[in-house]
């Protein structure tokens, strides 16, 4: 099975706080995919809590300036600078910039699962319980 992906037709996934996902390809519309995508839009001043998942990530910046955290260490980027972050290091993105800054990301897996650095907790990507966008200033 093909997909055609157009943004303007996916459901939003709010994750609040300013920060919004629209899922692309994963469990939700592919039997057969080994990799999840989607984009993510974060509002000026917004970010994710630190957090790792049970598979690789890689993001791109698509437009935005953008902190990275990964594994302790943080990183300036800007449109087109891209990372790559293996299965289990805490990590998040932020957005460092006064406009809104847009991700493009890819999972190594079908099955992705990401775990709160702060608690522990380990959830489904993309459930009820994957929300939690914050105010990085």
């Amino acid at each position: 099975m093909n997909l055609l992906i157009r943004p303007g037709e996916i459901e939003p996934f709010d994750r609040g706080n300013g920060v919004v996902t629209l899922p692309y390809v994963g469990r939700w519309n592919s039997e057969t995919n080994r990799i999840t995508t989607g984009q993510t839009v974060f509002a000026p001043g917004t970010g994710l809590p630190l957090h790792s998942h049970n598979v690789e990530e890689s993001v791109l910046i698509l437009e935005g300036d953008a902190i990275a955290e990964i594994d302790g260490e943080q990183f300036d980027l800007v449109a087109g600078d891209a990372t790559w972050v293996p299965a289990g290091v805490p990590h998040r993105f932020l957005n460092r910039g006064s406009t809104p800054m847009r991700i493009y990301w890819v999972y190594g897996g079908r099955d992705v699962t990401r775990t709160m650095t702060a608690t522990g907790e380990t959830f489904e990507h993309l459930s009820e319980n994957d929300r939690g966008g914050l105010s990085a200033r």
